[in-house]
Order: structure tokens, then sequence, then C-alpha cells
């Protein structure tokens, strides 16, 4: 069998300790939904994860200033599928450059809930994201708000991106303290070139407050597909304008020699170099989704079909990963 072709079944893990399932793999629509591709193709990529398995769409109200989810909206009331067949999300940090669109404060989170809700043609968001920390607004504050949308209905399960563990925590012990609701999960960037904060910063939360990830950039924005290895490419994802702060972290000699070394392992297992860095992020059991982003059907069907390859990274395949790319974090000291 053509493990790098052949659609899978697909998996599902909680989020975190939560009761809800997440499929192990999602569709996020940034950069894509709104922008880079048409509407048609949007409504292929989203057709065919969900026929797949995916059960989770994965949204902001930045991502192409809001178009993103209105476009995304307009697909879910066209499909009509069963509400409770899947799961749809918005974060809330950038909404605008007018004072009070931007930022965690009670009044932004508020009113862009509403605005997500509208533009997405939904009455309620299964998860609502922080999308970052805001340091002018107090978390207490930010956590009452959430509390108030999910007592509301407009809102299942909150959580925040690229937070830090301490920020989370007291979110937390917030939410504790107040008898509120807490925070159930966190999206930050993971993959093979930036593992420190979801290995080793968040360590001890997956434990102690059963915090779930929806992970982004399993493919380091494209350099772990072995697209830069001839040279850096004009029309891509880190070739964006406003993306410079990725493109320096990433789009290193280094990242690209480690990643033309892990070729030779992707072809023993039968696998492309993306299936091999979805599954490695996969691989971790604390990873609750894997959200995959793409421009083309086929690209998407690629990544679907990496769950293939989870069976075959075994400790002596990851032992191998790791002598390429030599930056597993130190265990946490608590």
């Amino acid at each position: 069998m053509d493990t790098s072709t052949t659609l899978p079944t697909m998996e599902y893990r909680r989020l975190g300790k939560s009761g809800v399932q997440v499929s192990a793999l999602s569709l996020g629509s940034w950069l894509t939904f709104g922008s880079q591709i048409g509407d048609d193709v949007a409504e292929e990529l989203m057709r065919t994860s969900y026929e797949a398995g995916i059960n989770f769409f994965d949204n902001a109200e930045a991502y192409a200033h809001g178009r993103s989810e209105t476009v995304m909206g307009n697909l879910l009331a066209k499909f009509n599928w069963d509400r409770t067949t899947y799961l749809v999300s918005s974060k809330v940090y950038w909404g605008g450059d007018k004072p009070n669109q931007l930022g965690l404060s009670r009044k932004h989170v508020i009113e862009a809930c509403h605005a997500a809700l509208k533009r997405l043609q939904v009455e309620y968001l299964d998860f609502y994201f922080c999308h970052r920390p805001d340091k002018h607004t107090p978390i207490e504050e930010t956590v009452w708000a959430m509390n108030t949308l999910v007592q509301q209905g407009k809102v299942l399960y909150w959580g925040m991106s690229e937070w830090s563990a301490q920020q989370i925590t007291e979110a937390y012990s917030i939410a504790r303290q107040y008898n509120l609701i807490p925070p159930t999960m966190e999206q930050p960037q993971y993959h093979l070139f930036h593992r420190e904060r979801v290995e080793q910063e968040y360590k001890r939360l997956y434990s102690t407050i059963g915090l779930g990830t929806t992970i982004w950039s399993p493919l380091a924005s494209g350099v772990l597909t072995g697209k830069y290895s001839s040279g850096a490419q004009a029309d891509t994802r880190l070739a964006r304008k406003g993306l410079e702060w990725l493109k320096n972290n990433l789009l290193t000699e280094e990242n690209i020699k480690k990643t033309e070394l892990l070729k030779p392992l992707a072809d023993e297992l039968g696998a492309t170099l993306p299936q091999l860095a979805i599954a490695w992020c996969l691989k971790n059991p604390d990873v609750s989704t894997v959200i995959l982003g793409a421009s083309k059907v086929a690209q998407l069907k690629e990544n679907i079909a990496s769950l293939n390859i989870l069976p075959k990274l075994t400790s002596e395949v990851i032992q191998r990963i790791e002598d390429i790319v030599q930056n597993k974090p130190a265990e946490p000291e608590y």
C-alpha cells in the first residue's frame, strides 16, 4: 500500500482533560481563506477535510481582516452540516486599528465574539482563543469576559495562543479563585525546529490543569517540506510581507541542512518530508490536534495521509530524527 497517498481513518483525541474530542488533524485558514486562495478552493479544502474525518476548523478575527471567517461562514451555511459534527474557532486580539478594537479588554472580547459569530454564521463558537497575551489588560478582566461568554452559551471552550506557562497558570488560578470556567487549551507553534515551549515550558500544565494543545505550523512555515533546499522561493509563505518574524527564525542554513538530512529517512519510511514532520508532531501525546494549512487539495490529502506514517515512528526512528535535529529540550526542572 502506498502510504503517501492513501487517506487513513481519522484519529480523535480529547482536548486536554475536557470531554470534547478533536480530530488529530484539523484545518486552519490563516493566510489562505479570503486571501491566498479563491472561495472555490476553500470549499474544496473544507469538503475534503470533513469527508476525511476532520472535525475542527480553525479561524481568527485577524485572518484576512475578518474575510477568512466570512468565507468559512458562507461555506458552513452552504454545506449545512450537522452542527454536532464539527468544531469551529475564532481568536480575539487584532480586530482593527481603533483603540477598543485591539487587545483583550472585556469590551473587545465580547464584541469580537459577536462579530465572529455573525461572520461564521453559527450560534456559538466551540473554541475561542486569546490570540496573544495583552499586557495592558489585567488577566482577571479577560477571564471574567470569557466566563460571561461561556455562561451565555456563545463559547463552549476558551483558551490562549502563545501565552507563557506563567500567564496560563495565572488565568487558571483566577478562574478557580472566583469559581469561573477555566481555560481548556493553548494554541502554540510547534514543529521539529520549535520545541521548547510545548515540550518543556508547558510540561507541568498537561498534568496539573489538563491543558490541551491545538498546535500550528507543523511544517515550520514550509521549511520542513524541503522547498527551500534549492534556495529561497519568491511565492512562498515566508516571502509574504509581515512574516519577517517567522522567516528570520526559521529560514536558516542550519534548518535547511537538517531538512535535507531528514529526506532519506522519510523516503525509507515511504513518506514525504511533510508527512514525516506532521507525524512527528502527532507522536507527542500532549498534542491534541495538529492544524494543517493548505492551498491545494492534493497538498491537503498528502498531509492527511501523514496518519499512515504514525505507526512507523518507532523509538528507533524517533532517535534517528533526534540525532539529525539535535535540539531536544532538557527535561523541565520543578
